[in-house]
């Protein structure tokens, strides 16, 4: 499957002081498989190991962390020369060997020569040496592009000064219900191409679900693994609800918000969710103005969040307004996906102190600007929410993102992963 990332990988290939790379993300998003598939496309020979699948491979670091020796003891393994411009070297699950990780850095003083890229898990690496990149599970683009690549390169070449969301808007609001359903794990994807299944769809994200979960069990201390748990299946609930305010209390009333913090950390480190924080004064930097006793989470896929939450696909599909919470929280949820791809930067909300309770679902910072984003799920013209912020505020752009397109101010929620060039047609430099 085409992933956008393709283009990062190139730049770094291309890079005369590009480093060793690690490309990070959760399990299952698609690491090995883009390394590997960037390899045989963009180098003549490709040599792969896996730490995890073969322990003894941590033995090639054991003596010392000189790369000559490295290549030299790998070419032997393989039984082939390393090529240092046309050999991609893939160092797969290098966060189960910590002394790879670490050869690295003496990869980057000593033989800049070499091509390494390496996957791993939600590791701060802790070195300055390398670069890092983060592979999220796929978005809406990724997913049009995997069903129907015409469509959607079509859609990316007019952009929003052409009649292609106009045109294809049916089309496009159906293929973003089976996104919301199907979600951007890749082997899902491309198991709902393959069968247009939804129980197959279920059964395989079932299996990822329990994935997760082992993985939390493998990686964390044993202490943590059972708040770990909690918090990951307390997310659709508190999502759902109509205050989407995460909440301590509501994973176990046993536990308070200091016994539960370390086991949010890690997962918010692994990228298994993601955290908006609240800001109830959304002005430059918007790190100086946060408060962090207030926040919500999303999960990284919103496949993923259906599932856990035991959500039918018919409640995705019903097309009444049945549901409103839960399809507002697939709403916010996509966007927030969209978001950390774009700008991989911290993500916020604001809320008004007021008995009216005016939110806006996220508030980013792009550059100088300070932007308000309205994340709905139905037909909307404008919202109260936002109406009231932007008097009070008076940002120089804001957005308001739903199904409906029938506004030429409103960007479509299956076209949000175009947020940068949509801000651009709607807020021309002059």
């Amino acid at each position: 499957m085409r992933r956008v990332l393709t283009e990062k990988l190139i730049e770094w290939k291309e890079d005369v002081n590009k480093k060793p790379l690690i490309l990070k993300g959760v399990p299952m998003c698609g690491k090995t498989y883009l390394l590997k598939e960037f390899g045989s496309g963009f180098y003549s020979d490709v040599v792969y190991l896996n730490f995890e699948e073969d322990v003894h491979l941590a033995d090639l670091f054991m003596h010392n962390l000189h790369p000559d020796r490295i290549i030299k003891d790998i070419s032997l393994l393989h039984g082939k020369d390393i090529k240092p411009d046309s050999t991609l070297i893939i160092f797969d699950c290098i966060h189960t060997c910590p002394k790879a990780i670490y050869s690295l850095q003496y990869f980057n003083e000593h033989s800049t020569k070499y091509h390494i890229a390496s996957t791993g898990l939600f590791f701060d690496t802790g070195l300055p040496n390398v670069d890092v990149l983060t592979l999220y599970p796929m978005n809406f683009y990724e997913f049009l592009l995997a069903q129907n690549s015409l469509l959607a390169m079509h859609l990316k070449e007019s952009g929003f000064s052409g009649d292609a969301l106009h045109i294809f808007n049916n089309q496009l609001k159906d293929l973003y219900t089976d996104y919301q359903i199907v979600g951007g794990m890749p082997e899902v994807v491309q198991n709902w191409i393959n069968t247009k299944s939804i129980e197959s769809v279920d059964k395989l994200q079932s299996q990822q679900i329990t994935c997760f979960e082992s993985t939390f069990a493998k990686y964390a201390p044993t202490s943590m693994f059972p708040k770990l748990s909690a918090i990951w299946n307390s997310v659709p609930a508190q999502l759902t609800k109509e205050n989407r305010k995460f909440m301590f209390s509501k994973v176990k009333k046993s536990w308070r918000a200091k016994d539960l913090e370390d086991a949010l950390y890690w997962l918010i480190r692994a990228g298994f969710v993601y955290k908006a924080e609240h800001t109830d004064k959304p002005e430059f930097p918007l790190s100086g103005h946060v408060d962090h006793t207030h926040f919500k989470l999303y999960m990284c896929d919103i496949g993923l969040l259906r599932r856990t939450a035991r959500i039918p696909a018919s409640v995705i599909t019903d097309k009444t307004k049945n549901y409103k919470e839960i399809k507002g929280a697939f709403a916010e949820n996509s966007v927030c996906c969209d978001l950390k791809i774009i700008y991989e930067n911290d993500i916020f909300y604001w809320s008004a102190e007021n008995p009216a309770r005016a939110e806006v679902e996220f508030v980013i910072q792009d550059g100088s600007d300070i932007i308000p984003i309205a994340a709905k799920y139905g037909s909307v013209s404008r919202t109260r929410s936002l109406m009231q912020y932007s008097i009070k505020f008076k940002p120089k752009k804001s957005v308001l993102t739903s199904i409906e397109n029938d506004k030429p101010d409103i960007l479509p929620i299956y076209a949000f992963w175009n947020l940068k060039q949509w801000l651009e047609y709607q807020y021309p430099k002059t």
